[in-house]
């Protein structure tokens, strides 16, 4: 029997998720060669990782049919499920020099004359239509057609460099498999390549795609978790006290809670939340408690929005910068390093609680039992770029069971008393409450997830791919 799989790799996420974890571990286990077809600039060698490195040119017209295709579907749920949170989904068009226009309106022309299901479903035909007629299609038919692999793994449902080998390998009769990356993607309309197989978190998501996505079957939709709260459940990940405290040069007596720092479009004004909680915890300290915050920032922030902040409240404020680092200038060049999974759950495992804005931290900190605090007002001094009343909307939120799995704050004010509310012990409700949500949205045991891809992956030849 073929035991060759190809995992595609066409970002950061993807290498944290499957190239850094227990996946390859398994696999190997169970006898099968996995190679990796890494389209990020990390050498997965030096991980002693098979890989292959293919150039990804998917063509321009490509993208134009792709940004169509999504906003075109986010107008048709909006229409199909009566409702406007799916506009909220849609980005203003960049760019304001000719070409940008030029493409801009093109967008526009297509999505003007593609309206409803049929239009989605013609935009995503002329999306593949396009990307065939590209030497890079031509290069990943090449090369599937001589490497017979047993399976095409695609690690993330949205990148545009994800298209042709999913197409090649289709073209081929090679069987599919995609894994739907995050919570909150499938109301966004990001669902841009085809699999004979999904993979997804939990039911809750499972349901949610064939929402979307009527015309796929059930049963060609795999329920295996994530494997980014794998971590969390390894021990030797993690940090001790003593050995945290020293390597970051904290205070052994603090008590250390975690501000966890959103990226700039979702939280533009993240910077003044820091200083807010800052300032709680300054006022806790004058009158005896002994508080200090880590820092962590979303790794695809490099800004520098928050060195005043952290300048001014330097005897309080640790930062830990993630593990990550800047490959290239677009976004998807921003890639993690392997240590970055054992510094993460040695920040969670070493602070009593986590504040940030709607973040999927919840479920990190609720891995450990600990309560998340959810930033819920604007900066009252300031003109608000995005109402946090937006975000909250969303339609991965309206899967919580009860709106008490997380602490609210709901203005500046209350900060100190969360904060109190946490080292008084007096959250074990919300701490219920979040695992009861983390249960939904993601299958139990958490630590599995890894294992029950290769369950599906060890069962594929009696499985019906048409």
């Amino acid at each position: 029997m073929n035991k060759k799989i190809f995992v595609l790799i066409p970002d950061g996420v993807g290498l944290k998720n499957f190239a850094y974890g227990t996946f390859p571990q398994i696999g190997k286990k169970l006898g099968y060669e996995i190679i990796f077809w890494n389209q990020t600039s990390k050498d997965l060698s030096e991980n002693g990782l098979k890989q292959i490195k293919l150039k990804a040119r998917p063509r321009a017209v490509t993208d134009l049919y792709k940004r169509a295709k999504i906003e075109s579907e986010l107008d048709y749920f909006t229409d199909k499920f009566n409702d406007p949170v799916y506009q909220t989904y849609k980005f203003p068009p960049s760019g304001t020099n000719l070409k940008s226009r030029i493409k801009n309106s093109f967008v526009r022309m297509l999505v003007n004359t593609h309206s409803g299901e049929r239009g989605v479903k013609h935009l995503q035909r002329r999306m593949e239509e396009a990307e065939r007629k590209s030497k890079y299609y031509t290069q990943c038919f090449d090369l599937l057609q001589r490497e017979q692999p047993e399976f095409l793994f695609c690690t993330n449902q949205r990148p545009l460099t994800a298209i042709a080998p999913m197409l090649a390998a289709r073209d081929l009769g090679v069987p599919t498999g995609c894994f739907i990356f995050s919570w909150d993607n499938l109301p966004k309309a990001t669902k841009v390549v085809d699999a004979d197989f999904y993979f997804v978190w939990s039911d809750h998501m499972k349901q949610e795609l064939l929402k979307y996505y009527p015309h796929i079957l059930a049963e060609k939709v795999i329920i295996t978790g994530t494997p980014q709260f794998e971590v969390h459940f390894d021990r030797q990940k993690r940090l001790e006290r003593e050995e945290f405290i020293n390597r970051f040069r904290l205070e052994s007596s603090r008590k250390y809670l975690c501000f966890s720092g959103d990226d700039i479009t979702t939280s533009p004004h993240d910077e003044v939340y820091l200083e807010d909680t800052a300032q709680a915890v300054e006022s806790l300290n004058s009158k005896g408690y002994d508080i200090g915050i880590i820092f962590r920032r979303s790794p695809v922030d490099h800004s520098s929005r928050y060195d005043k902040v952290l300048e001014n409240h330097k005897h309080i404020i640790t930062e830990i910068r993630p593990e990550w680092y800047k490959a290239g200038e677009a976004w998807n060049e921003i890639l993690p390093k392997e240590e970055d999974l054992g510094l993460q759950t040695s920040i969670i495992s070493n602070t009593f609680m986590v504040i940030n804005l709607g973040s999927s931290m919840v479920f990190d900190y609720a891995s450990y039992k600990k309560p998340c605090a959810f930033i819920n007002y604007d900066p009252t001094d300031r003109k608000a770029l995005k109402d946090v009343a937006i975000i909250y909307d969303y339609v991965h939120f309206r899967s919580m069971p009860n709106r008490n799995a997380v602490l609210w704050i709901d203005n500046k004010d209350e900060i100190s008393g969360v904060i109190k509310k946490v080292l008084e012990e007096e959250v074990s409700s919300n701490v219920e409450n979040a695992l009861e949500w983390f249960k939904k949205i993601n299958i139990q045991p958490v630590e599995k997830a890894s294992e029950r891809f290769w369950n599906f992956i060890s069962n594929l030849p009696s499985r019906n791919v048409s």
